[in-house]
């Protein structure tokens, strides 16, 4: 009985390789080389997933420093904003100190006058320096609320609306962003 099923077994052995490889038999040799060509094919698998993954890499790489040079030039340019911001309200004081001033009180301090104008300048200065621009709008020009924040609004004989009528505060840029608007009345009266 054990002989029959080992027959049976041999048989059905027979029957699944011929119906893998045909009724041809193939030699010892053709069965490695077949092996061989599956073995190939998936090392040219993981070699062309292995590429994939390093090209990913290398173009992470690549974005991170451009990244990192992009965050430090703007750290760079950018990154005294806050000193700037804190900085233009002595600016606007030494300005209204130097509008105000009399001819009398020229004369009498003109010293202290030409000290104040020296420091007025050293700001100026200094904020050409770091990329500091102002924004100078004057009496008629269009209002823009990319660079200039109205105030108030009010009717004025012989403007359009729109028009800036008062020019309070200039305002400031860093570089090519805003560091503070103009503040400006602006005229109400339509065209």
């Amino acid at each position: 009985m054990a002989i029959e099923n080992e027959e049976d077994f041999l048989q059905d052995i027979s029957l699944a390789e011929e119906e893998e490889y045909g009724e041809d038999e193939y030699t010892k040799e053709e069965l490695e080389l077949d092996a061989l060509r599956v073995e190939l094919e998936a090392l040219r698998v993981e070699r062309d997933d292995l590429k994939d993954k390093w090209m990913r890499a290398l173009a992470d790489a690549e974005n991170s420093r451009k990244r990192s040079e992009r965050d430090r030039r703007e750290a760079e340019n950018y990154g005294g904003s806050k000193l700037a911001r804190d900085l233009l309200p002595v600016y606007d004081n030494l300005k209204r100190g130097l509008e105000v001033a009399t001819d009398e009180q020229r004369e009498v301090a003109s010293a202290l006058i030409e000290g104040v104008e020296l420091t007025m300048r050293e700001i100026v200065n200094i904020f050409k320096k770091h990329g500091i621009e102002p924004i100078l709008p004057e009496i008629g020009d269009r209002f823009n609320p990319q660079d200039h924040e109205a105030m108030f609004e009010a009717p004025v004989p012989g403007t359009k609306a729109g028009d800036i009528i008062q020019v309070m505060a200039e305002g400031f840029m860093l570089h090519d962003r805003l560091l503070r608007p103009a503040q400006v009345g602006v005229s109400s009266t339509p065209g």
